[in-house]
């Protein structure tokens, strides 16, 4: 594990909260979802359910159950990734809020460049270290204990940038400044987010629920673009994976991993005062 030699990595008692939640976090459906293949995401899932997967036998029903759920979550992934760029084994990139390291090691695989992942649990950035050692790939995934408002990296050192489902824990307009800062000229930048549609109004009391839940703060659809082109990352491409969300809500809503929050979700989705999207943009 590794953090900055010269910048604390937590700064305000909020980044504390949020650390601790997280060192503490070993909800199941993070766990037995990553336990299927060793890829642990801390993300949710897009696409068309398999439906069948509740009938048949009840004895194996939650491991069919789990298997799907984590078949989306992958797809999930595997979709930010299209959105990278053409990357290549000789390029380095920035999973900010890496988690239990799953992206990381799911990009590595699929473009064999070097990646550097960050997080501020202390937990979770030595789990990740543990999986990637575990794969034989540490020399060139590597997980550090660091903010991603301030990481200590050095200026244009990454092709490619992405956030998944992490940009609701920081102030967008200092995380696009420091990902700026990072990103080479011409690199890319990718998140998928969940946020509040402006067009409603103000955060529906579903999206609240989820703020209360996670510890977290969503952010409206427009500070998202606003704050891209004030720090010279134009939107490249943008994605609405609303409706390719909510079958996974909807399955894990009915499996024994639910954690409650499942409702608040789908409320605030099939609202239409909450969306998922994918941005892509470009440093210029």
């Amino acid at each position: 594990m590794t953090s900055s030699p010269t910048l604390p990595v937590l700064d305000s008692l909020y980044q504390r909260s949020v650390a601790d939640y997280w060192n503490a976090e070993k909800n199941p459906v993070n766990l037995r979802l990553g336990d299927v293949d060793g890829i642990y995401h801390h993300h949710y899932g897009v696409g068309d359910v398999d439906w069948s997967v509740l009938e048949g036998p009840e004895d194996t029903r939650e491991e069919r159950t789990i298997k799907e759920l984590h078949r989306l979550e992958c797809a999930q992934t595997e979709f930010l990734m299209s959105h990278l760029g053409p990357l290549t084994s000789a390029d380095r990139v920035l999973d900010a809020g890496s988690g239990r390291g799953g992206s990381s090691l799911v990009v590595n695989r699929r473009f064999g460049c070097e990646v550097d992942g960050i997080s501020i649990s202390e937990s979770q950035v030595a789990f990740a270290n543990d999986q990637s050692k575990q794969r034989g790939v540490d020399d060139k995934v590597r997980f550090h204990l660091r903010n991603m408002l301030d990481t200590g990296f050095e200026t244009g050192a990454f092709q490619a940038i992405w956030n998944n489902e992490s940009t609701m824990y920081v102030e967008l307009a200092l995380l696009f400044a420091e990902h700026a800062r990072q990103l080479r000229r011409g690199g890319r930048y990718v998140c998928i987010t969940g946020c509040y549609n402006d067009a409603y109004g103000l955060p529906s009391r579903a999206v609240s629920q989820i703020n209360a839940h996670y510890i977290c703060d969503v952010h409206p659809r427009s500070t998202y673009f606003r704050e891209l082109s004030a720090n010279r990352l134009i939107p490249a491409g943008v994605v609405d994976l609303t409706a390719a969300t909510i079958p996974y809500w909807e399955l894990r809503a009915k499996s024994t991993l639910a954690t409650g929050i499942e409702s608040a979700f789908l409320d605030a989705y099939k609202s239409g005062s909450f969306q998922y999207l994918l941005i892509a943009a470009d440093r210029v």
